[in-house]
């Protein structure tokens, strides 16, 4: 079974900066698009950053230029680093796996995904 779980969340004070990862197992790490989402109160789940399996990435809009996702193929980990932080980003933040998309649009999409980790909570506190 494909298996993932997901570390560093925590609370931070705004501006501050969080690591997350994702521990991937039996998952042929390669070959699989990855990618983080979140969900605050209220809110739908929203794809933050995925990478492809040529290591491209992509990133919503309210993040780009403080949020880097990248991944380590030799230890199957993800990794979702968190700079400049804003209240508005506290939410529960999943990882989450998939085979290759029919096209670079699908990568922020939840569809796109057929596994998730139980998710890890960030706070950001103002």
């Amino acid at each position: 079974q494909v298996q993932l779980m997901e570390f560093g969340g925590g609370s931070v004070q705004a501006g501050g900066s969080l690591r997350l990862s994702c521990a991937a197992s039996t998952l042929h790490y390669t070959i699989y698009c990855m990618a983080w989402f979140r969900q605050a109160p209220g809110k739908e789940r929203e794809g933050v950053a995925a990478i492809d399996s040529d290591g491209r990435a992509s990133y919503a809009d309210s993040v780009k230029g403080r949020f880097t996702i990248s991944k380590d193929t030799a230890t199957k980990t993800l990794y979702l680093q968190m700079d400049a932080l804003k209240p508005e980003a506290t939410a529960m933040y999943y990882c989450a796996a998939g085979p290759p998309v029919p096209d670079y649009t699908f990568l922020l999409y939840g569809t796109s995904y057929n596994y998730w980790g139980r998710g890890t909570q960030v706070t950001v506190n103002s």
